[in-house]
């Protein structure tokens, strides 16, 4: 029993660091693609905003609001108040990259206007997955503490923590999915060109396998918490 948890917990960290070094090595990439495609004009010089507006014109959207918020990066669509919040970079920005994640943003909106399935999904586990993702820290802790005693309570973590994990997954098709919208969209407006086509495309795919490193790393941890349960089970 004791080499069987010695080899989960080996396989544990090998995953944990692995993903690790896969999710530095695609941030990494993703910085660098945004830095080098961000000095590359789109067809028309549109900053972001502009993008945005028309993507959003062409998808008949015109209760969605374009604002600018601060940091590197932290562009989203709310779909409670229907905002599309772009950073000083791609709001600003006529570049490549800007567009891009201006478009990806939108893509988000168009979901949201056409009732996309996987983010309703998400949307209703928004709340579920706040509530699990203040408490999944402390019950995890009191139940790893308490595991020979108590294990139920280690099981009670290892449901939040499954919570947050699948709501890793569901939020993949909704990325790829406003990412595929946008470089549809970017094309057909003849936004992006043959030449600078698929810069947007490779900034968007690195911005996607961010996701995918995450819900991997998510999943690999859970299943550690599994395993360290059923251990504990048949030890008593």
């Amino acid at each position: 029993m004791e080499y069987g948890m010695m080899g989960v917990n080996g396989i544990y960290w090998m995953i944990f660091f692995g993903t690790m070094l896969l999710s530095w090595l695609v941030s990494s990439s993703l910085t660098k693609a945004f830095k080098q495609y961000s000095k590359i004009p789109t067809s028309g010089n549109l900053t972001g905003k502009e993008v945005a507006e028309k993507m959003l014109k062409d998808n008949d959207i015109y209760d969605v609001k374009v604002t600018c918020i601060q940091g590197h990066l932290t562009d989203n669509y709310n779909p409670t108040n229907k905002t599309l919040n772009l950073s000083p970079e791609v709001y600003n920005g006529n570049s490549v990259a800007a567009a891009a994640v201006a478009a990806h943003e939108c893509g988000h909106a168009v979901q949201h206007a056409k009732a996309y399935y996987w983010l309703q999904m998400r949307s209703t586990l928004v709340p579920i997955v706040s509530f699990a993702s203040k408490w999944v820290t402390w019950v995890l802790l009191g139940g790893m503490l308490l595991i020979r005693t108590f294990p139920q309570l280690l099981l009670a973590g290892i449901v939040l923590f499954a919570l947050t994990t699948l709501f890793s997954f569901v939020t993949l098709p909704v990325e790829i999915n406003a990412s595929k919208r946008a470089l549809i969209w970017l094309d057909h407006s003849a936004i992006t060109s043959p030449q600078t086509h698929p810069k947007a495309e490779r900034a968007l795919r690195l911005a996607a396998y961010t996701y995918v490193v995450a819900a991997i790393s998510s999943l690999a941890t859970l299943l550690y918490y599994v395993m360290m349960y059923l251990g504990a089970s048949r030890r008593d």
